[in-house]
């Protein structure tokens, strides 16, 4: 179900490109939020099996509220990471909100990208 979710953001995003209503720039920043996003998880699954630093929370909710929520998704799946800490869900789909909403925002052409 989260692979799913994550496609259909990304397929947003293209109808948003495709429609001139995103510069290619937001398509990468996606793209480029949402591998990071991957890495970190992967990054902090290790850390945790291994007893080291940890990645913060906040942080990875911050990499998701600017565009790589779709990446987290993938990575809670994958490494079976974050996806059943109901705290920290509460707060992620929170991001995800905010940012659907901010991009919504912009798709509407009530706001100015840049």
């Amino acid at each position: 179900m989260r692979y799913v979710v994550a496609v259909l953001s990304f397929a947003t995003l293209g109808v948003g490109w495709w429609t001139s209503k995103l510069p290619t720039a937001v398509i990468g920043l996606y793209a480029f939020m949402s591998l990071m996003a991957i890495a970190m998880y992967a990054r902090d699954k290790s850390a945790a099996r291994d007893r080291t630093r940890r990645t913060p929370e906040n942080t990875l909710h911050l990499v998701a509220v600017f565009g790589g929520w779709p990446g987290a998704l993938v990575a809670q799946d994958l490494f079976r990471h974050k996806s059943s800490k109901a705290s920290f869900q509460v707060v992620f789909w929170l991001t995800v909100v905010v940012n659907c909403g901010a991009l919504t925002w912009i798709l509407k052409g009530n706001g100015h990208l840049l």
